[in-house]
């Protein structure tokens, strides 16, 4: 029974720790990272493009995984970075050529953050045969189409002409020589001899440039000082293209070339639940571990070359993979893992110090039970004192056998008996001291 109301003592005394702890519980909870989505948006391009159809592969394959990922045609990249910027949030994700980032504002390009470059996209250059166009400068009196205003054709050609310190001729057209045409529009113009040149971003397999490798009537031309361009923009890469790579009964390049390539980037804006980002890479990854005529199998998602700043956990999973839940747990399970963990530190960090507070406090509230009663005791000594104890001496012995009978039903731990004796052996020394004071003064 003894044992019993030691506990009860022991659980009340503590007791606050008990709404304490939910309180804390409720309040990490409350802001704690929600849970991350099961849906997502992303914006590509038009339902011909490579970037569609690299959508529906990635779609097919995030499905398999229990994401639902809804795709939103487009009409390219500048389409694509106005969605993700436009503070909606109703896009999470998109496809852009690296390298249209530049023609955002800085404040928008900071709501952005690179997941993976994923595929070449190579800046092609054709020209009519004759034209013997080898360099940049060969361009200047030519008819030459550099891409339609804004698209990614034009942020590449633009970032070479600024290496080369000629960007007023871009900005002039040259005069009016060059023109900016969309990709279709420049290929029926050169074909049909209306242009001497014309500046091309798009994927080896694109119809466009299908058909214009095809023709012989214009060339493909190898990109002069493409190390030097390639070094001085981040979002290019240099890419080298063997004889008879595109196409070997046509012998199609005629000879080895080099190119400069952008390439297709995927990235996400701050809606993104950054926890989806290993699961959206590694389904990426599968989609394009078989590479292409200018990938070679496991070549991409790469995190170079790219014109935004890797996000953290995108740097994460091209550093080491995913990470080490996800290797061996659903997806949702090692994402419930993380959040908790992250939930548990904080509050072990907390609760420990104030589960070591208990036993100090225990010991406070058992002492107070037998200390509360000296100050009965210390009352008395300052009666005595100050002399005001004089014609009081029955009066407080009085109180102080009643304190004594009162202390006899005081229960304490064994741990604390002796200081519960000590203030009964007190309390029979005052009584005592009382009675010789009265006794001296009646003499």
């Amino acid at each position: 029974m003894r044992r019993i109301r030691q506990v009860a003592l022991f659980i009340r005394t503590n007791f606050w720790i008990v709404p304490l702890a939910l309180l804390l519980c409720w309040l990490l909870v409350r802001y704690l990272d929600p849970a991350p989505p099961r849906h997502l948006v992303m914006t590509t391009g038009s339902e011909t493009g490579g970037y569609h159809q690299f959508g529906l592969s990635l779609q097919r394959e995030l499905k398999t995984q229990g994401l639902d990922l809804e795709l939103r045609t487009s009409r390219g990249s500048l389409d694509n970075l106005d969605r993700l910027t436009d503070g909606s949030g109703d896009v999470q994700l998109g496809l852009i050529q690296s390298g249209t980032e530049k023609l955002l504002p800085a404040d928008q390009r900071q709501q952005l953050q690179g997941l993976a470059a994923l595929y070449h996209e190579p800046l092609w250059l054709f020209q009519r045969k004759g034209n013997d166009i080898k360099s940049l400068a060969d361009l200047s009196d030519k008819r030459v189409s550099v891409g339609s205003e804004g698209s990614g054709t034009w942020a590449v050609v633009r970032g070479l002409f600024e290496q080369q310190q000629d960007v007023a001729r871009l900005e002039s057209l040259n005069d009016g020589l060059w023109v900016q045409k969309g990709a279709s529009a420049s290929a029926a113009a050169l074909l049909a001899g209306d242009l001497d040149a014309a500046f091309f971003v798009l994927p080896v397999n694109n119809r466009v440039i299908i058909s214009l490798l095809a023709d012989p009537g214009v060339v493909l031309v190898s990109a002069q000082q493409a190390h030097a361009f390639a070094a001085r923009l981040r979002y290019v890469g240099e890419l080298k293209v063997s004889q008879g790579l595109l196409s070997i009964p046509l012998n199609l390049p005629p000879r080895d070339l080099t190119l400069l390539a952008p390439v297709a980037t995927l990235v996400a804006n701050e809606s993104f639940h950054p926890a989806l980002a290993a699961q959206v890479l590694e389904a990426t990854r599968k989609v394009l571990r078989d590479g292409n005529l200018l990938d070679p199998p496991g070549t991409f998602p790469a995190a170079k070359p790219m014109g935004l700043e890797l996000s953290p956990e995108a740097e994460y999973y091209h550093r080491q993979g995913m990470p080490v839940l996800q290797r061996y747990l659903p997806f949702q399970l090692a994402s419930m893992i993380d959040r908790y963990v992250v939930l548990v530190i904080p509050f072990l960090a907390i609760m420990f110090p104030l589960l070591r507070s208990m036993g100090p406090i225990y010991r406070w509230r058992v002492r107070a039970r037998v200390y509360r009663w000296y100050e009965h005791l210390r009352r008395v000594d300052r009666l005595i004192y100050s002399g005001r104890i004089k014609g009081h001496y029955d009066e407080e012995v009085a109180k102080l056998r009643q304190l004594e009978s009162e202390l006899n039903h005081v229960d304490v731990p064994l741990s604390y008996a002796h200081e519960l004796y000590s203030l009964h052996l007190h309390v029979r020394f005052m009584i005592y001291r009382l009675g010789l004071m009265q006794e001296e003064e009646s003499d």
